[in-house]
This record gives structure tokens, C-alpha cells and sequence, in this order.
């Protein structure tokens, strides 16, 4: 049985932020207590899963506001996000998620409402095809209109790092990468198309590079269990 949370950054306390740096840095190599609280405190906010009070995975969000084509637009960053291996099956964390997302588009539904997701691995990629009918970068799907966007947002963030031309942020060093057990999709995953695709956008992964993903938080772009729950979603902070 598994237990979620949405907790502001600012009140997380100490041994928590322990307990998820531990969790971290038992999946990536390359990092370190002081760089991962160093981002954790760029974030607004976590959302945590908990079973019998141990923690086995969470997701950091960071959002904010800006103008695109002389309209204002909302945007979630999604940061960090680390399921512990024995509970990789669990879907508390995707489908809670989806709800926060709901219960913020809520907020103010006249405005376009975008989820901005850089990923280090292929297992994180597949969140997108589980949320939305289509995102940029796309296997099948010709999205090419949110990638003036997806490019402004990322060179904003990492304007030395970003590559345009590949859509990756490519680090001269790495920041964190997963470890290598658990880096490499198993032999059946490689033949999975969304898989396969991520594998060829972002060679480097393993060095810790990072594909620019954007998405429309929209309900016309959901698939249908998604729609449910974001629809149904009423609740907020804890």
C-alpha cells in the first residue's frame, strides 16, 4: 500500500531531504549530497511516496509563468524524479501526478498550461506516452510546433549546455547519470518504439545528458486514464 504527498520545499525537514538525497544517489552516479540539495532548493515542491513509512520514490516540480506569442503560459518543471528499484511497478507516483497537474490547471484554466521535462533515462521518457496523445520529441507524431518553445525555456535554464541543433542538454560533465545496472533498457524494452526512439535522441544519456520534452497539459492531448484522473482531481497541498 503505498502513501503520496505533496510537501512545499521550504518545509521539508532535515532527515527527510536526507533520506531523499539516499535515495537519489543509490540510483546515480556522478552527484553528491550538496548538488542534489543544491537543486532541490531551485524546486517548489515534491511529491513523495511513502509504504509503511519508508521512502521509495518522489519527483521535484518547480513552476512558473511566462510570455509566449504575447500570451502568458504556465509551466511545470519536473526535476529529479527517483522510484526506488524493488517498486518500480508502483503507479501512486504517475497517477497522483497527473492529479496535482489537474488540480493546477484548475487554477486558471483559460491559460495555456505546459509540462517541461528533461530526462537522463529511458524509464522517465515513458511517463510522457503514459500522459499525452502527443510531446515534443515525438517517434510518430510531428510536434515540431513546441520546439521553438521547448528551446526558449531550455536555453534559459541552461544556456551553456543546450544544444538547439539535437534538442539535449549535453554537460561537459556530468551532474548525475543512473547507475550502470540499471542504466540499459532490458533486451524486450529495446524493441519498444518509444524506448528505441529515446535511445537515438539522446545517445549520451549515460553521461548524463538530458532530452528537452515538452508537453501540453491540456485535456485534449490526454489519453483517457490520464483525462479521468486529472478531471477528477480536487485536492492540494498537504
Amino acid at each position: 500500500m503505498y502513501a503520496t504527498s505533496f510537501v512545499p520545499v521550504s518545509a521539508l525537514g532535515d532527515a527527510l531531504r536526507s533520506e531523499m538525497a539516499r535515495l537519489y544517489l543509490a540510483n546515480y552516479d556522478c552527484s553528491n549530497e550538496a548538488l542534489f540539495f543544491n537543486d532541490l532548493a531551485k524546486k517548489h515542491e515534491v511529491l513523495l511516496v511513502h509504504t509503511e513509512e519508508q521512502l521509495v520514490g518522489f519527483t521535484t516540480m518547480r513552476f512558473f509563468e511566462r510570455e509566449w506569442h504575447a500570451r502568458p503560459i504556465r509551466v511545470v518543471y519536473s526535476g529529479d524524479t527517483v522510484v526506488d528499484r524493488a517498486h518500480w511497478g508502483q503507479q501512486a507516483l504517475a497517477f497522483d501526478w497527473i492529479s496535482r497537474m489537474g488540480a493546477l490547471k484548475r487554477e486558471r484554466p483559460e491559460t495555456p498550461f505546459y509540462w517541461l521535462l528533461l530526462v537522463k533515462g529511458h524509464r522517465t521518457f515513458r511517463y510522457l506516452p503514459l500522459f499525452g496523445k502527443s510531446f515534443y520529441p515525438h517517434w510518430s507524431v510531428d510536434r515540431s510546433d513546441l520546439k521553438p518553445l521547448a528551446d526558449e525555456l531550455a536555453l534559459e535554464m541552461f544556456p551553456d549546455d543546450y544544444n538547439p541543433a539535437t534538442g539535449v542538454v549535453e554537460f561537459r560533465e556530468s551532474r548525475g547519470h543512473l547507475k550502470a545496472d540499471i542504466a540499459l533498457p532490458s533486451p524486450s524494452e529495446f524493441a519498444k518504439e518509444d524506448i528505441h526512439f529515446f535511445l537515438q535522441r539522446n545517445p549520451r544519456f549515460r553521461n548524463g545528458h538530458e532530452l528537452v520534452c515538452l508537453c501540453e497539459v491540456e485535456t485534449h492531448n490526454m489519453k483517457p486514464l490520464p483525462l479521468k484522473l486529472f478531471e477528477k482531481s480536487g485536492y492540494g497541498l498537504d
